[in-house]
C-alpha cells in the first residue's frame, strides 16, 4: 500500500514538474518584419567562378581579401581556391587542395555541409623574413584516415576534418609554388553533419599584441541532433568550441601547433581541460568577425531546431549550448519559454530568429556576420549584416543600438533587380533560368568580404560573386 501511495505521489509529482514547463517549438510567434525598414540595395556581378568537373555549380563558401598582395581570394566546397584581382577581371586557380599530389582527399560527397570548410592567410603572409612569411591555412572534411588529436566518446566515425599549414614560396606567385602541407591537427567527426566552421586571425590585432597571430577554429558539437553526447559543455572535449591555437608554436599535445599562454583553460592546474578552447557552449558556429569599432568578436551560431542566434564571444565565454537554445532552456528538441536567460554566467544572443518564420524555409541557418562601419554604402553604416543561408534572406540589426535577443531588431535587405526588389533566391533563379538551367530551391546564402568593408553576396548554384553597391553606382570602387 506504502508503495502504491509513493509511486502514486512520485507520478503526480513528475506530472507536476512536466507540466510546469512552458515548452514550445515555436518561441517567437511574431513574425519578421516583412516590409517596415527594408533597405533596398543594388549590386554589380564582381565576378564568375566556373563550373567544377561535369558541370556542377561551384559550391562557393568563404571569401576574404589579402591585403598585403591586394588580391581576393574564394574557396570552393571541392577544394578550389581562386585568387581574383580588386576590380574582378583577372580570376586564377590558386590551389587545388583536392589534387591528388597533395593526398589530402577532400570529402564533399553524400551531404551539403561536407567539402572544404574555411582559409586563412597568416597576418604575415607577405612579408620576408618573418615566421609567417607565405603560410596560409585550409580547414577541410577528409576522407583520409590517421590517429586523430580529438576524438569523441562514441566509436563512430563519419570523416576526419584537418587543419593544413601551407607555405608558399613567393607569397605574390600567381599560384601555390610550395609543397605538400603540413597537418596542424585531425579530428575524428562522429556524424556526417556539423563539422568545422570558419578559421581566422583577429584582423585587429596589431604586431606585439597578445592576439596577434592567433587563429580562431570554429569546431561544431560533431553532429546528429541535440548534442546527444554533451560535448559543447564538456571542457576536455574540442566539439562545440571556438578553439585558439599559435599555428607556429609548438607546444601543443602533438607537437604541431601552439596553444596561446592567454588561453581561459591554458594553465588552469586540470588536466582534463583543453588549452586550445577559447570559448565554448557552441552548437554550429559557421561565421565570426569582429567589430572595427570596439573590438568585439561576434559569432552566428546555427540553431537547432528553433533558435538562430548571432552572440558576442569573449575569452572563456560559455554561448550555452546544449543547456540553452539561444535564450531558452532546450528540451528535447523544444525550448523552456519559462525564465528564459536565467542562468548565471552565461553570454546570450544579441539577436536572434526562430525556424518557422515565414520568411524562412524548414531548414533554417544563419550564415554571413559583419558590422559595417564603412561609409559609402551610407544605408548600412553601423549596422550588423548576416543572412539566412538557406532561404537567401538578408537580414540587418542597428550594431550601435541595444540588443537584447529576439527578432524585433531584425530588418531586411532586398537586392534591386530589373525594377524590382528581389531576394538572393530570387536573384539566383532569375540567373539561372537565363542560362536555360533548372531552378534552386534553395539559396545556400554566403559572403565574401573585400577592402574598406565590401560585401560580396554568394550562392553554391550560380557561381556568380555579387558585390553589394550604393544605389546608383554601376561599377565597384576600387
Amino acid at each position: 500500500m506504502f508503495r502504491s501511495i509513493a509511486l502514486a505521489v512520485a507520478v503526480t509529482l513528475s506530472f507536476t514538474s512536466v507540466s510546469a514547463e512552458q515548452l514550445s517549438n515555436d518561441p517567437f510567434p511574431a513574425p519578421l518584419e516583412a516590409t517596415k525598414d527594408v533597405i533596398a540595395l543594388d549590386f554589380v556581378e564582381f565576378a564568375t567562378i566556373p563550373d567544377a568537373d561535369g558541370g556542377e555549380a561551384p559550391r562557393l563558401m568563404h571569401m576574404l581579401t589579402e591585403p598585403a598582395t591586394k588580391r581576393l581570394f574564394v574557396h570552393t566546397m571541392r577544394g578550389m581556391l581562386y585568387s581574383l584581382s580588386y576590380d574582378g577581371k583577372k580570376i586564377t586557380p590558386y590551389l587545388d587542395v583536392n589534387a591528388s599530389k597533395w593526398k589530402v582527399d577532400v570529402e564533399f560527397t553524400g551531404m551539403p555541409e561536407r567539402g572544404m570548410q574555411s582559409f586563412a592567410f597568416h597576418p604575415q603572409f607577405a612579408e620576408r623574413g618573418t615566421p609567417g612569411y607565405g603560410k596560409f591555412y585550409t580547414y577541410t572534411d577528409v576522407k583520409t584516415r590517421a590517429t586523430p588529436d580529438f576524438t569523441s566518446p562514441s566509436p563512430r566515425v563519419s570523416h576526419h576534418l584537418v587543419l593544413l599549414e601551407w607555405t608558399a614560396k613567393d607569397a605574390r606567385a600567381e599560384q601555390y609554388d610550395g609543397d605538400a602541407p603540413k597537418e596542424l591537427f585531425r579530428v575524428a567527426k562522429p556524424f556526417i553533419n556539423h563539422n568545422g566552421g570558419q578559421i581566422g586571425f583577429n584582423p585587429l590585432a596589431q604586431r606585439g599584441a597578445a592576439d596577434f597571430g592567433l587563429l580562431y577554429v570554429g569546431l561544431a558539437d560533431g553532429g546528429a541532433g541535440g548534442d546527444p553526447m554533451n560535448l559543447a559543455q564538456n571542457l576536455s572535449s574540442a566539439f562545440g568550441k571556438i578553439l585558439r591555437i599559435d599555428p607556429l608554436g609548438s607546444n601543443s599535445k602533438n607537437g604541431q601547433y601552439g596553444i596561446p599562454a592567454g588561453n581561459p583553460f591554458a594553465n588552469d592546474g586540470k588536466d582534463d581541460t583543453l588549452g586550445e578552447i577559447f570559448a565554448y557552449g557552441v552548437r554550429n558556429p559557421q561565421r565570426f568577425t569582429w567589430d572595427t569599432k570596439d573590438g568585439r568578436m561576434l559569432v552566428a551560431d546555427i540553431g537547432q531546431n528553433l533558435v538562430e542566434e548571432i552572440s558576442p564571444v569573449a575569452i572563456g565565454a560559455n554561448l550555452g549550448w546544449n543547456k540553452w537554445e539561444g535564450s531558452y532552456k532546450y528540451v528535447d528538441g523544444q525550448v523552456d519559454l519559462d525564465n528564459p536567460r536565467s542562468e548565471a554566467g552565461l553570454v546570450w544572443p544579441l539577436v536572434e530568429y526562430d525556424h518557422k518564420d515565414p520568411l524562412l524555409q524548414r531548414m533554417a541557418a544563419i550564415t554571413g556576420l559583419t558590422v559595417y562601419r564603412g561609409r559609402e554604402i551610407k544605408q548600412l553604416t553601423d549596422l550588423m549584416i548576416f543572412g539566412d543561408l538557406t532561404s537567401g534572406e538578408i537580414f540587418y540589426a542597428k550594431a550601435n543600438g541595444p540588443l537584447n535577443g529576439g527578432p524585433n531588431a531584425i530588418r531586411r535587405i532586398l537586392l534591386n533587380e530589373g525594377g524590382k526588389q528581389k531576394t538572393l533566391l530570387q536573384v539566383v533563379n532569375d540567373k539561372l533560368a537565363s542560362q536555360n538551367k533548372r531552378a534552386a530551391s534553395r539559396a545556400d546564402l554566403r559572403f565574401g568580404f573585400g577592402p574598406q568593408g565590401q560585401i560580396f553576396v554568394m550562392n553554391k548554384h550560380d557561381g556568380v560573386i555579387r558585390l553589394l553597391v550604393p544605389n546608383g553606382v554601376k561599377k565597384p570602387a576600387l
